[in-house]
């Protein structure tokens, strides 16, 4: 008879025994913060939409590397504020780019920390889609020499790890040979290889001033219902070069993340987005729910799914907590 022999309990009664038992472990060096820069000096401007973060002046950048590295963190990645944009995003891949000044400076700086720089043009197109239009669409093949000369302008800038996120096909491919032929071959690709068209986007699309002027991008992201195509997606993009594997958002897509990391031999990353984090944020305000406890219960089904990177914004607090247990 299991019962009364077995008893589940035994372990769960005191929380020195929970901490022995324990699973899943989360530590600092499993988080990448997200930032986002801005031109100009000694700005830090808060951003609305997601509480606890600022756009910030490269300078301002520099000592956010600082406090992310002395609290261990694995790492930041770049999103930038362009002075201004046009129809083909030219400041994504421009020598004094705000992410290229800000990764120059970093370095110069000192700082250690792995910094990922996203490469897509939404950020510095005129109408906020990924990539160059052709009669109102994305044109694919157009955009992928953009996006490779992104990449490169942004290792010789400084970055250590780049991360495309414009879900163009071929663009891993793309990359990885631009970066080879310039000698960049030691730079990895971490790839947002199944980033599907989700809701969860919208604090970052205003924190990024990146909405689509028209449309959407149902044209390029992914089907959120789709699982067996993201494999297909990721397995492409392995065989293209990628080093990292991402989907994007994170608690959507647990099954996703589980599927992956039991199917491909490299590191998962997830990105736990910035409606993931807003929505907790806001319950919390309106005192629906316990902040820390929603962080720490999404953070570890993320790692405990399969993700070994977590993007999150969640990392300083959730590394704060983890250097005061």
């Amino acid at each position: 008879m299991p019962f009364p022999i077995h008893r589940m309990r035994r372990l769960r009664r005191v929380p020195q025994l929970r901490d022995l038992v324990r699973e899943t472990e989360l530590t600092p060096k499993d988080f990448i913060l997200p930032v986002f820069v801005c031109p100009g000096r000694k700005i830090s401007k808060p951003i609305s939409t997601l509480p606890g973060h600022d756009h910030m002046s490269a300078d301002v950048f520099v000592e956010k590397c600082r406090e992310a590295e002395d609290l261990g963190l694995g790492g930041v990645i770049l999103f930038g504020l362009p002075e201004s944009k046009d129809e083909v995003g030219s400041g994504a891949y421009a020598e004094k780019g705000v992410v290229q000044r800000a990764l120059i400076e970093a370095k110069k700086a000192g700082v250690g920390i792995p910094l990922i720089t996203d490469v897509c043009l939404c950020e510095y197109t005129s109408h906020g889609h990924c990539g160059v239009l052709k009669d109102n669409d994305v044109d694919n093949d157009a955009t992928l020499e953009i996006l490779a000369r992104t990449a490169v302008s942004q290792a010789r800038a400084g970055a250590d790890m780049v991360a495309p996120s414009d879900m163009m096909d071929g663009r891993v491919g793309a990359i990885r040979e631009a970066l080879d032929a310039n000698g960049f071959e030691h730079v990895p690709i971490m790839s947002y290889a199944a980033k599907f068209a989700s809701v969860f986007y919208g604090p970052f699309r205003e924190a990024a001033g990146s909405a689509p002027s028209f449309g959407d991008r149902k044209g390029y992201q992914m089907d959120p219902a789709n699982a067996r195509e993201a494999l297909r997606e990721m397995e492409l993009d392995l065989e293209e070069g990628a080093d990292i594997l991402m989907v994007k958002p994170a608690l959507p897509f647990l099954d996703v993340i589980r599927e992956a990391a039991d199917s491909f031999p490299v590191p998962i990353a997830a990105y736990n987005v910035s409606g993931e984090y807003a929505m907790v944020k806001a319950a919390a305000e309106k005192g629906w729910l316990d902040e820390a406890g929603a962080m720490w219960e999404s953070l570890t089904a993320v790692k405990r799914a399969g993700a070994s990177v977590i993007l999150t914004y969640f990392a300083l607090d959730a590394a704060r907590a983890i250097a005061d247990r």
